[in-house]
């Protein structure tokens, strides 16, 4: 059988899961009486919810007598590494463009990846029924992108096709009128202008993992494609380490794919994406090959993390009300089981403490992994998310990051006084007076906790979108911090509307009468730089006069909903964030109001006195 393999690369929400819905419905991998759900392939229930894809997913679908094995790729920033060794399993790419947004910030990364390993692009041109698209526009956007990314020539004549992915219709004309229902034309234009993969049936099995799953049963599964020869059940391999460890292993399971299924198979030949179980130090970019046949392939580059933040037991008077996981023991046999299938993913346990510092790419990636553990039941608290600092060639660097910011004209003047207080410089600027495209470079640490003050600046209407640049030597200034104080119990138990009344004058409550405190728990923002230590949980004196104003209700403003990422942006050094499948809270790391006030008299002495 013929054989395809393609990867479906994309600006983050641009359609590339709902482009694979209607791949596969196109080419009949469902039954009739089978039931579908939208965006099949994100599986993850988080996925669905926020609509991105968060990990690469890989399926197949038969059209015409040829197998096209189809990866699916994240499109957020975060996740960037998983498009880059994606690169290494295919033979072309499908590169998705918004009709009505063109070329953005992510589709320059993934079409850089795909140009350097030489992976041909067919454009596909989505979401051509949308108000005011411009097909046009987004096809001059690829070209130019292609110039200006040094495509060589051949590539420059891409082939395209129209397409709305939602509506399941396709054609050769950038005419919205001429859609037909169908992927047929795409669907023949990959098997016509992808390659068939260069690899070697005759020779040496040999095999190279550029994804990994994991599963309680059988441990970690590697997922690549095989470049010479075949591989059966049983076989005698030998796993080649780019740190040049050799592990000698049999082939426990093999598995390829079809639609929604993980088929379970004897034998793989050259050519096809196989997945196989069988050695639990598996690694992206080994090279698998018959014991006694050493032939490694080059090694897969992974991304390094950029950013890091310190996992721990939960330690709040509240520990335990509504957990079901919170020992140390438990917690690390999480974050183990993370890295099985999370390359980009790092942690290392800080000794003598039950604390460990977890390392990714960002913090969307970090933050996904904290809700899907409160999901699953642990209690957790987490510090505030830094930069990782690297020593190149002497000078401390910083990772800094590409930022383009698309918003109204009005708000151009306080996004620019934002950013500019942030350490980030401005590259260049488009404003035709009704909306504006502003891009900068700008520190890692400057974008750390700006996310929820951009929505407040631009009223929601702004899009921001950044990428990773490069290392560049420290900036001075102190970024990313909070320059506001908040409000601190100094007591335990439910908060009253009394106490709260009283309480709100100072600034903006998190949280709402009854709602359980402790000493230490913020409970809110103050209206002034320095924090203040408040009592939630006062009661009304009870007196046998009565008040004039007896009968009056109490009307209270509605408090702040700090979601998991806004607490993550809001945090300082000095605070940690309580992470329980009931509730998210703000805390203190020093509880006890004593304490703390000592704590920071003397950081300000050392502070002035430096």
């Amino acid at each position: 059988m013929k054989i395809r393999n393609i990867a479906i690369i994309a600006h983050v929400d641009h359609g590339k899961t709902t482009l694979v819905d209607a791949l596969l419905a196109s080419s009949n991998t469902f039954r009739e009486n089978e039931e579908v759900t939208e965006r099949v392939l994100d599986s993850n229930p988080l996925e669905h919810e926020r609509g991105i894809t968060i990990l690469a997913k890989t399926t197949a679908l038969l059209w015409n007598g040829t197998k096209i094995n189809i990866v699916d790729t994240p499109g957020h920033a975060d996740f960037g590494g998983e498009v880059e060794r994606i690169m290494h399993m295919v033979d072309g790419c499908l590169l998705l463009v918004d009709a009505f947004e063109g070329a953005m910030p992510q589709t320059r990364f993934v079409l850089k990846n795909a140009l350097e390993n030489h992976i041909k692009p067919i454009v596909v041109i989505n979401k051509v029924d949308r108000p005011n698209a411009n097909p046009s526009k987004a096809f001059d956007d690829v070209l130019n992108l292609l110039i200006e990314l040094g495509a060589p020539d051949e590539f420059l004549e891409f082939p395209v096709v129209y397409c709305s992915a939602l509506n399941g219709t396709s054609s050769l004309s950038e005419d919205p009128t001429t859609q037909k229902p169908g992927m047929g034309p795409l669907l023949d234009m990959i098997v016509k202008e992808i390659p068939e993969p260069i690899c070697d049936p005759n020779g040496c099995f040999q095999w190279q993992p550029a994804i990994l799953d994991y599963n309680d049963f059988v441990g970690r599964i590697g997922i690549g494609t095989i470049r010479k020869g075949s591989v059966k059940i049983g076989d005698q391999l030998i796993d080649l380490s780019p740190d040049g460890s050799k592990h000698k292993f049999k082939a426990m399971k093999l598995y390829t794919f079809l639609g929604m299924k993980r088929i379970e198979v004897n034998e793989v030949t050259s050519g096809d994406v196989c997945a196989m179980a069988g050695l639990e130090e598996l690694g992206v970019g080994d090279t698998v090959c018959l014991d006694g046949h050493e032939d490694p392939l080059p090694p897969l580059r992974v991304d390094e993390p950029t950013l890091q933040m310190e996992f721990g037991t939960n330690s709040s008077p509240l520990r335990g009300k509504d957990g079901k996981f919170l020992t140390a023991r438990v917690i690390e046999e999480r974050l183990y089981e993370e890295v099985q299938k999370d390359v980009s993913l790092r942690f290392i346990r800080v000794p003598n403490s039950e604390t460990w510092t977890v390392s990714g790419r960002g913090e969307l990636h970090l933050g996904i992994l904290i809700e899907t553990m409160r999901r699953e039941g642990y209690e957790i608290e987490v510090s505030k998310p830094r930069v990782i600092i690297k020593e190149i060639d002497g000078e401390k660097c910083e990772p800094y990051e590409d930022v383009q910011i698309d918003i109204p004209s009005a708000y151009v003047g306080a996004i620019m006084e934002a950013l500019g207080g942030r350490g980030a410089e401005l590259i260049d600027m488009d404003d035709n007076g009704v909306s504006a495209r502003l891009n900068y470079v700008i520190p890692s640490r400057g974008l750390l906790g700006f996310s929820g003050n951009f929505m407040t600046l631009t009223r929601g209407y702004g899009i921001i979108n950044h990428s990773f640049n490069e290392y560049r030597p420290v900036f001075s200034h102190n970024l990313g911090e909070r320059n506001i104080g908040v409000l601190v119990s100094t007591d335990n138990g439910a908060a009253t509307p009394y106490a709260i009344e009283k309480v709100e004058e100072h600034g903006t409550m998190f949280i709402s009468p009854g709602e359980e405190c402790y000493e230490g728990m913020v409970i809110g923002e103050h209206r002034y730089p320095n924090d203040l230590a408040v009592n939630c949980t006062m009661l009304k004196p009870q007196t046998n006069i009565r008040s004039a104003h007896a009968d009056m209700t109490v009307v209270l403003k509605a408090p702040r909903k700090m979601t998991l990422e806004a607490c993550l942006d809001y945090i300082n050094p000095d605070e940690l964030v309580e992470v329980t499948p009931g509730a998210i809270r703000i805390r203190k790391r020093i509880l006890n109001t004593a304490e703390r006030k000592k704590f920071d008299s003397k950081k300000k002495k050392e502070t002035e006195g430096a």
